[in-house]
């Protein structure tokens, strides 16, 4: 975990990275006239992009996977191939600052992970990658900012949700332009539901993926829409998974439907899922699975303005409940003893201004019964009560807490408060539920809200709810959170006419959100 590295061990291996970056950089980064002695290799080996990940000051992760033939497992050889790389400080790679060798080896789908360390804070560099004479498109990336810098703004893009059979991914086209220091994605990045004859874009395949071949094709399909791929090679991307990587609404071990996948199946469903997860996500080498697990949940800091509290809020959750009495049982848990610790003491111990935490799912209570009595969303953190309440609890005790949230396909943000079953209980935070990217398309807006305005008495800590798609782009300031919900007026076609739906302030030291 990026937040379990002491620093003295960072420091150790940031020297460690350097010496081996200036050592790499000896090598030659040559046309293809000049590099005979390469194994050729089709055109279109770079189909699938690159991107950048998990920003450090002094380091980022690059990615790309070779596959000229996608759709169809990959198209590679077994064999592992030599990748080159190179970082500039300039696009047209006059100043390059690091280079190296990777191998893209079969065993983890010719992907290419490469932990760039040595570089200079707060930063916009370039990149891009060599293999078998073919150049692949150059990516753009962005450290993050000296350890101990106290200023500046830090401009992040929230999304999650993006279904390729509901719709193009025309917000991306919109993120581009307002060009966010990082893309924070909270889960659902593809979908495993089977093909749809009536959708607008048709997945790949028979089924839904359950082998590793069939999850890397499904990946590799929604690598290919333009928009998300250019955003990639735009800034770097903070992610983590929800349900749809894997099997709708599991939990740990147990699938959705436990009576047709047994334990067995499910586990190795889990395994090729978490693999092809890490062969496309630009993530650190401690992100190789273990078989049925991946180690996803992890810090990052920028300066002294923001650490990010990236959850997993999947892998080691209890089996979900059904009832109002199971929602309140207080051995049920979503983080797992070890990473409820590690969140609390990250929170507890932050030196930043503002404690953003990335939880897949949302935290505030939704209430779907009018008048007396409750009917909660148990899939999120209200089928989890006694841990949430106790988490919000702690909320009182931590500088500027603010939760940016996916899953719902829906704008929803709310202030946190410390006893939902209590409307005058204190606020401790504020949540942003992002919208979805493209996931239940264009929807009937008045059908929306004749459905859930009705709802917003029983609960009045909802301060916005919307249903366009988007995303949510903050401005973060010390002295406050500027927040745009940013939507878009079709997904329906590849181009769309975006526009900022409303405008909300969260002001640092008064708990809660506010619109503008």
């Amino acid at each position: 975990m990026t937040g379990a590295v002491s620093p003295d061990r960072r420091r150790f291996l940031t020297a460690g990275a350097a010496v081996l970056g200036a050592a790499a950089s000896a090598q030659l980064w040559l046309p293809t006239t000049a590099r005979a002695a390469d194994t050729p290799l089709p055109e279109g080996v770079f189909s699938l992009g690159v991107t950048s990940g998990d920003p450090l000051p002094d380091g980022i992760v690059l990615w790309t996977r070779l596959a000229p033939d996608p759709l169809n497992g990959g198209g590679m050889p077994d064999t592992a191939v030599a990748v080159q790389w190179e970082v500039a400080t300039d696009e047209k790679f006059a100043k390059v600052v690091r280079r190296g060798t990777a191998q893209a080896r079969p065993e983890y789908g010719h992907s290419v992970h490469v932990d760039v360390r040595g570089l200079r804070p707060g930063r916009v560099h370039w990149y891009r990658f060599r293999a078998g004479g073919r150049i692949s498109p150059t990516g753009r990336t962005r450290t993050a900012p000296h350890p101990s810098a106290t200023g500046g703004t830090l401009r992040v893009a929230l999304a999650s949700c993006q279904n390729w059979q509901h719709g193009y991914f025309t917000p991306y086209a919109d993120m581009l332009d307002q060009d966010p220091d990082f893309v924070l994605f909270v889960g659902d990045y593809i979908y495993e539901s089977v093909p749809s004859a009536t959708a607008i874009r048709r997945h790949e395949g028979t089924g839904e993926p359950y082998t590793l071949a069939q999850y890397r094709n499904r990946y590799a399909q929604y690598r290919s829409d333009p928009h998300l791929a250019a955003m990639h090679a735009h800034a770097p991307w903070v992610v983590t998974f929800d349900d749809h990587e894997v099997d709708n609404d599991f939990a740990g071990e147990i699938p959705q439907d436990p009576d047709k996948q047994s334990h067995d199946a499910f586990v190795a469903r889990l395994t090729a899922a978490y693999q092809a997860y890490y062969e496309h996500m630009p993530v650190r080498a401690r992100s190789i699975p273990s078989g049925p697990h991946i180690q996803m949940y992890r810090w990052l800091e920028f300066g002294r303005l923001a650490r990010l509290n990236v959850l997993d809020t999947r892998q080691f959750r209890s089996d979900q409940a059904t009832s109002q009495a199971g929602a309140q049982d207080p051995s049920l848990t979503m983080l797992g003893a070890e990473q409820r610790r590690w969140l609390l003491d990250g929170l507890r111990d932050s030196p930043a201004r503002w404690n953003l935490i990335a939880s897949q799912i949302m935290m505030a209570e939704t209430d779907r019964r009018i008048g007396e009595g409750k009917l909660w969303y148990y899939d999120a953190w209200d089928g989890y009560q006694a841990e949430r309440n106790a988490l919000l609890g702690e909320f009182r005790k931590v500088r500027n807490p603010v939760v940016l949230t996916g899953d719902r396909h829906l704008t929803m943000v709310s202030d946190l408060r410390e006893n939902f079953a209590d409307p005058a209980s204190a606020v401790v935070g504020a949540e942003f539920v992002g919208t979805s990217v493209s996931s239940n398309g264009d929807q009937d807006q008045a059908a929306f809200h004749a459905q859930w305005d009705p709802l917003m008495p029983d609960n009045p800590h909802w301060k916005l709810i919307d249903a366009h798609r988007g995303y949510h782009l903050f401005d973060i300031r010390r002295d406050a959170i500027d927040a745009q919900v940013r939507v878009v007026d079709t997904v329906r076609k590849p181009e769309a006419v975006p526009s900022t739906f409303a405008r909300l302030r969260v002001e640092a030291g008064r708990p809660g959100v506010r619109l503008v």
